[in-house]
């Protein structure tokens, strides 16, 4: 599989790169759209938990360890994608990244884990995948009482208008094919 790599924008490692494999559906979260989720998020992150869901490139998840998350769960599918997470923690010395190869929607039935503070929710496009997901948080109780929840979807996907009634959209923005929002649980 071909290697690509990607920068860390903050942190420990900024500027450190990361790689990922060339897997259909896998597209990293652009660095002008992670620099605004992580200026969004810049109180947040330290010390928390965050669950990387479809973590693909691993770009959220390791941004976010970088910047002082306590701990982050990192959620993927595919298998060389795996691979390549796994190499990047280790590369890191990034003891506080969790990297589980499992189904998402398998691992949020089966697991029960403590709540996390903040979720990155970014699934292939064109799956249909973001209501059901988000609604799983919700109900298996994955989400602490103000968790915060990262959502990325084609920009024309108007999914994000049915979340669960008790999450408040913060922020939305869009940057070409790309809509992102911050969703506050409450």
């Amino acid at each position: 599989m071909l290697k690509n790599q990607i920068r860390i924008i903050g942190g420990e490692w900024r500027s450190r790169q990361i790689s990922f494999c060339d897997v259909p559906g896998l597209r990293p979260t652009p660095a002008r759209v992670r620099e605004t989720l992580f200026n969004w998020l810049q109180y947040d992150i330290p010390g928390s938990r965050c669950l990387d869901l479809y973590a693909g490139s691993g770009a959220l998840g390791v941004e976010a360890a970088s910047r002082g998350a306590h701990a982050v769960v990192q959620v993927e599918q595919d298998s060389s994608a795996c691979r390549a997470l796994h190499e990047n923690t280790v590369k890191l010395d990034a003891t506080q990244i969790k990297i589980v190869q499992s189904d998402v929607f398998r691992y949020l039935a089966e697991n029960n884990a403590e709540p996390f503070d903040i979720v990155f929710l970014d699934p292939p496009f064109g799956k249909n995948l973001i209501l059901q997901t988000c609604n799983w948080l919700e109900e298996k109780g994955w989400l602490n009482n103000q968790a915060l929840i990262y959502v990325e979807t084609e920009s024309k996907n108007k999914a994000c208008e049915s979340v669960p009634c008790n999450w408040q959209l913060l922020k939305r923005k869009t940057a070409g094919e790309v809509q992102f929002q911050l969703f506050k649980r409450s």
